[in-house]
């Protein structure tokens, strides 16, 4: 069977999330259904990496298996036609082997988080950043992000429902920077656990805002205690920005 790779973006506010749920409608349910309509068949696509409600992506990763032999800017295009009006895209559509995998082949995935640190609220980009109203240090906070870089326990800064196997991760890139009003936190990794960077970046708006010292912040990633963690970041300031894959 053929096996595509689309990459996919979408506004994560309407959806309950990535992955099937029975209390709404998720992103994964809005492609299948997309597809299938186009197809002619049922499919069940994977993607690099669930994200949550009110989550966003500019580049998701999926990939599907289709009995028949599309072209693929037709696979793109009709699926985008039978998406609307849903805030979800697709970028592109690529013939792949079928040893491809959207999840298993990713060597690394990439994020970023949006804060924007003014008194005014957002009026044009309202459920698409973290409002903070109070001052933030970005250079603190890029400071304190540098302790967290590397092989670690990560557990402070794990979901309690996290299903992962282990809570070791090996943070590759931790960046803070500051254009005008918005604060932007990159992060990159082979893989990340459940609210991994939202906790990160709620830890880290606490040392922005001097509440916190670059110390407390390692010190809470050294306690290995979820208790530890500071407060969690909303999902709306949340993207997927990437995902790497061999060439």
């Amino acid at each position: 069977m053929p096996r595509y790779k689309l990459v996919v973006e979408y506004d994560g506010t309407p959806f309950t999330g990535w992955q099937h749920q029975a209390n709404g409608l998720s992103v994964q349910q809005a492609v299948e259904v997309a597809i299938a309509r186009f197809a002619g068949e049922t499919v069940r696509i994977h993607c690099a990496g669930r994200t949550d409600s009110g989550v966003h992506a500019t580049h998701q990763v999926i990939h599907v298996d289709l009995s028949k032999d599309w072209r693929s800017d037709t696979v793109r295009d009709a699926t985008n036609a039978h998406l609307k009006p849903a805030p979800v895209a697709i970028l592109s559509a690529t013939l792949v082997p079928e040893t491809f995998n959207a999840r298993i082949s990713a060597i690394k995935r990439h994020y970023v988080y949006r804060i924007l640190n003014r008194r005014a609220p957002p009026a044009l980009e309202v459920n698409r950043v973290w409002h903070v109203a109070w001052p933030l240090d970005s250079d603190i906070m890029h400071e304190a992000a540098q302790t967290l870089l590397g092989k670690h326990d990560f557990t402070t800064f794990r979901a309690a429902e996290c299903q992962a196997n282990s809570p070791i991760r090996t943070l590759d890139r931790l960046d803070v920077e500051r254009i005008g009003d918005e604060i932007r936190v990159y992060a990159s990794a082979r893989s990340f656990l459940h609210h991994q960077v939202r906790s990160i970046v709620g830890t880290l708006e606490r040392a922005g805002a001097g509440r916190w010292t670059v110390a407390d912040v390692r010190a809470a990633l050294d306690a290995c205690d979820r208790t530890r963690c500071g407060p969690m970041a909303p999902s709306m300031g949340l993207y997927l920005i990437g995902v790497d894959y061999p060439e």
